[in-house]
């Protein structure tokens, strides 16, 4: 550790894993920048690995259970091996997780983004620990990714959520809603676009809170984007359906940058058990909201959340919400049974659902999501779409692969290695086995 530290060696190998959501696994890949950048080298076994770091989910108790047991299996694996545990469940349990002898160091979550600087510090003060009061932070950490070896890029703009919802732990593993400022965004977007890149994705917690606490909304970038910037295509993260307004489906209609696939956080589709949730939104809303956006776009993706056996959902309420996402507008449904979280208003209900009916309400979800992606990928089948076609091709087939606009991922048939990302028009022409095919027109 003293060599890591003081002298970083070429011979000082770490591996990282990563848990959790779209916003962690864009913060491994910083992690991973800053580490390289001062000198360690990224190895693919825990055997081969002097530093093993986790970036953690504490979404539910069995992400908690997951991370010690992948803690203590690394030590097993590799004894030598020195641990350090970052993420969210670093950020809410703290200096308890160092009683675990498996566990050598413990990182917060605005820590981790300068995982070397972090770990030199902690050690020359002695320490094992290292997570402020999330709760305090009010700047957006401006951590920056440069990774060339992606197809699209992705840019955190936001940090945190204000939100309270009562089967969710995350406030307080992130903090309060923090934004990056539209300079840095835009100066971002523009790097990676002289970068080669034609695609990036904006990311973050709960990205329809951008602008909350500097005076401005999600729009307002939105505009700034579109005008100021040389990318040729963006994408949104999950939003809150209520954060769609008229206004900004009216403007992203005109976009040119816009890809249109929207992915909405919706959790449950009746109302007894939103309200149960503290989600502030109807389900007759939302609903007349996707019909309105599938009349807006031509053929937009459009994802949700869903959450099955939330405390107090009786058999009536869950074929509630299995009928209105049979006739709503969705293309595809990530669904996943609720899962308990200490700490949480939802923890403390005394009716809970049985973990078994839990899991096969989700299985429900999962058949009926399973048959609109189908029908969706139909509708597509004859159509002509723009697609970003990645750089390396499909390692299943050795073709071409790439992502429309409205997120299909499509096969081409070609040996031009100079297509290799690029934008290029293509035509759907079959669904087979699984996969989408497509040709050049």
């Amino acid at each position: 550790m003293e060599s890591l530290i003081h002298h970083p060696q070429e011979d000082k190998r770490f591996y990282i894993h990563t848990m959790g959501c779209k916003s962690n696994q864009f913060e491994s890949s910083v992690i991973t920048e800053n580490l390289q950048n001062n000198g360690l080298i990224k190895v693919n076994n825990i055997t081969d690995a002097d530093i093993y770091i986790l970036n953690s989910c504490t979404v539910t108790h069995k992400s908690d259970n997951e991370a010690l047991y992948l803690l203590r299996s690394a030590k097993h694996k590799n004894p030598q091996v020195l641990t350090v545990l970052t993420g969210c469940v670093a950020q809410i349990e703290k200096d308890k997780l160092l009683e675990n002898e498996f566990i050598d160091y413990v990182i917060g979550n605005d820590e981790k983004l300068y995982m070397f600087q972090t770990l030199k510090q902690i050690k020359n003060i002695g320490t094992k620990s290292k997570a402020a009061d999330i709760m305090e932070l009010k700047e957006f950490n401006k951590a920056v990714l440069k990774d060339m070896t992606k197809t699209r890029a992705s840019l955190k703009i936001q940090d945190g959520c204000d939100n309270r919802c009562s089967y969710c732990i995350i406030p307080f593993a992130r903090g309060k809603s923090r934004s990056a400022d539209v300079n840095f965004i835009l100066e971002q977007i523009n790097n990676f676009s002289k970068h080669g890149f034609k695609e990036v994705v904006l990311t973050g917690i709960h990205i329809g809170q951008w602008g909350k606490d500097i005076g401005l909304e999600l729009l307002d970038l939105l505009k700034e984007i579109e005008s100021k910037t040389t990318i040729e295509r963006y994408r949104l993260g999950s939003l809150n359906p209520l954060e769609i307004t008229d206004e900004m489906l009216e403007f992203l209609k005109t976009s040119e940058k816009f890809c249109p696939h929207f992915h909405l956080s919706l959790q449950s589709a009746c109302n007894k058990t939103l309200r149960a949730m503290n989600r502030f939104y109807k389900v007759e809303d939302y609903l007349k909201q996707i019909e309105k956006i599938n009349g807006m776009f031509d053929l937009p993706f459009l994802g949700s959340d869903i959450i099955t056996g939330y405390a107090g959902e009786s058999e009536e309420d869950f074929r509630t919400t299995v009928e209105n996402l049979r006739i709503s507008g969705l293309s595809q449904i990530h669904t996943f049974p609720y899962s308990i979280r200490e700490g949480t208003v939802g923890a403390k209900a005394e009716n809970q659902v049985d973990e078994k009916i839990r899991q096969i309400r989700a299985d429900v979800v999962k058949a009926l999501s399973a048959l609109k992606h189908i029908e969706f990928i139909n509708k597509n089948i004859g159509t002509s779409h723009e697609i970003l076609i990645e750089k390396h091709r499909c390692k299943k087939t050795g073709l071409l692969k790439g992502v429309t606009r409205n997120y299909l991922t499509v096969l081409i048939d070609s040996k031009d290695e100079k297509l290799l990302n690029t934008l290029q028009k293509i035509e759907i022409i079959k669904y087979e086995n699984g996969k989408i095919y497509g040709n050049l027109i």
